[in-house]
């Protein structure tokens, strides 16, 4: 009997117009402060209209509180909205409230972030370690860690990256993710990557990859598949135009339970041999970490010389 191989992930080339990747997002002039109460009821209006409000009562049950502040019931309801295209009025408004947020929160620079190191042409002089909400950081591409289905978190209130940068993008990035995962044909398998606008984002371009799951013993299977990850994440940067820094998260250390310190030795010394094998490629790639523990495990791996390594 012959077992055929899976079939191979979309490769970029296979989605790039699908998804418009070449044509910059220009977003609308953020809502003045005045309009917003009255943005957010038209929002929440036409999700009630399309019956998502009652789907997430249905969802929370009866013992769940529903009142919420109308901002945070909004969030809620698209975190758990399918991808189900929206009406361009829908995403003009949205667009406006989210760009008005955006500029309630300071943006990070990236060329402001002191390097690792200040010898010209070492990986050291191309990376920084950042702490900090990577949906203000206004990186080139950002990576989020998806999951299979690469659509975002539909669990409401859930404190994860996937959440936090589609909500903050909008929900025009769960309908290009949709497009792509429809094109795809199949869940998106470990170690790869795919890229989308990243409209109200600060950064251009979100490179969604899908982490290891670690349950029990660490194993070297483990570690290949999260420095797949994050050369997948580099190699699908240098594809979109204009790109020259990028953001990357700490892949399957949250729910997917990949070692903290463990999986920041891999990112290091991955991203270390990809910038020595591509050199010029990027001008800067970030480590954002979130948590002080996340910042110890990145501080730690590099005082063992992780980003020195040489595979």
């Amino acid at each position: 009997m012959t077992v055929s191989s899976p079939a191979p992930a979309l490769a970029l080339d296979a989605y790039r117009t699908l998804v418009s990747l070449d044509t910059p997002f220009t977003p609308p002039a953020p809502a003045p402060a005045e309009e917003l109460p009255s943005l957010m009821r038209y929002l929440r209006e036409q999700l009630q209209s399309d019956g998502t409000e009652r789907r997430l009562r249905e969802v929370l049950g009866a013992s769940t509180p529903l009142e919420t502040d109308a901002r945070a019931w909004l969030r809620v309801l698209l975190t758990v909205r399918g991808p189900q295209a929206l009406t361009e009025d829908f995403h003009l408004a949205m667009d406006r409230l989210l760009q008005a947020e955006r500029r309630m929160r300071p943006e990070v620079a990236p060329a402001r972030l002191p390097r690792l190191g200040n010898v010209p042409g070492t990986a050291a002089a191309h990376c920084a370690v950042w702490q900090g909400d990577i949906t203000t950081l206004a990186a080139d591409a950002i990576a989020n860690a998806a999951n299979a289905e690469m659509l975002g978190c539909f669990r409401p209130f859930h404190p994860c990256i996937d959440n936090a940068i589609h909500a903050a993008a909008g929900p025009r990035l769960r309908e290009d993710c949709a497009r792509i995962m429809r094109a795809q044909g199949r869940l998106e398998p470990t170690g790869h990557a795919k890229a989308t606008r990243a409209y109200n984002l600060p950064s251009r371009y979100v490179l969604h990859t899908v982490g290891p799951i670690v349950r029990g013993a660490l194993l070297p299977e483990h570690e290949e598949a999260l420095s797949s990850c994050y050369r997948a994440c580099l190699d699908v940067a240098t594809q979109l135009q204009g790109v020259r820094s990028v953001a990357l998260c700490a892949i399957s250390t949250g729910v997917f339970g990949y070692p903290k310190e463990p999986a920041a030795r891999v990112a290091l010394s991955t991203v270390g041999t990809w910038l020595r094998e591509h050199p010029g490629a990027l001008d800067l790639v970030i480590f954002n970490v979130f948590g002080d523990e996340d910042r110890e495990a990145y501080s730690a791996a590099l005082r063992a010389g992780a980003l020195d390594e040489r595979k």
